[in-house]
């Protein structure tokens, strides 16, 4: 699974420290960490929590990540702009119990966190077990088990409600104001990773356009 890893400007100077306990949890279980930054303070590209949201819905629906590790100060906005966008499944996540159930119950494709809010000694040992709960083994199998049925029935459920009520990626990504759009993809190694990895032709053409 390639896990797509986006920090937002005011939780940069955390960056290496979330960095590493996603890789150091990720990668042994055979999945790919992608750095879609931001990775200091002192970055060029800056990302708001907004962007966040915006380029999760790019990588989720380009098929360049899987799934995608995000969030900000209280995790809230990160969330929210994420669930804004077509196709995005972004849940709260600040305990490895809320992994796990968010992992069993509701098999999303993201998670939000907060970097700031609760974030103090031993954080990257929080970090490290909530990762180890989200991606070691299968998701999606319900808890409690003898409602796994119910549960995968209402995923199908949320699942056609997000179809009906959001628009294609595509039509985001044309609609959506530009210079906002070109901020979220102006990271320095966006370009590498996402031309790389895009499984969607379309969305490719139009970012490269952009960025023409």
């Amino acid at each position: 699974m390639k896990i797509a890893l986006i920090i937002e400007n005011s939780q940069a100077a955390k960056a290496s420290i979330v960095h590493e306990s996603l890789v150091s949890v990720a990668e042994p279980l055979g999945h790919e960490v992608h750095h879609y930054g931001m990775y200091t303070p002192e970055d060029k590209a800056s990302l708001t929590y907004v962007m966040n949201g915006l380029l999760t819905g790019i990588l989720l629906n380009s098929g360049a990540a899987d799934f995608v590790v995000t969030g900000c100060g209280t995790g809230m906005g990160s969330m929210l702009a994420a669930n804004s966008m077509p196709g995005v499944f972004c849940g709260l996540v600040i305990d490895p119990t809320d992994a796990f159930l968010f992992g069993q119950i509701n098999d999303g494709n993201a998670i939000s966190m907060p970097y700031s809010k609760g974030f103090g000694w031993a954080a990257e040992l929080n970090l490290q077990d909530v990762y180890r709960k989200l991606f070691d083994g299968e998701r999606g199998l319900g808890y409690p088990k003898e409602r796994a049925a119910i549960m995968k029935t209402n995923r199908g459920i949320l699942k056609g409600l997000k179809d009906a009520s959001c628009r294609d990626m595509l039509t985001v990504l044309k609609t959506v104001d530009q210079d906002l759009l070109k901020a979220a993809i102006a990271g320095e190694k966006f370009a590498e990773l996402f031309y790389a990895n895009s499984k969607d032709e379309a969305i490719s053409d139009y970012l490269r356009g952009l960025s023409a």
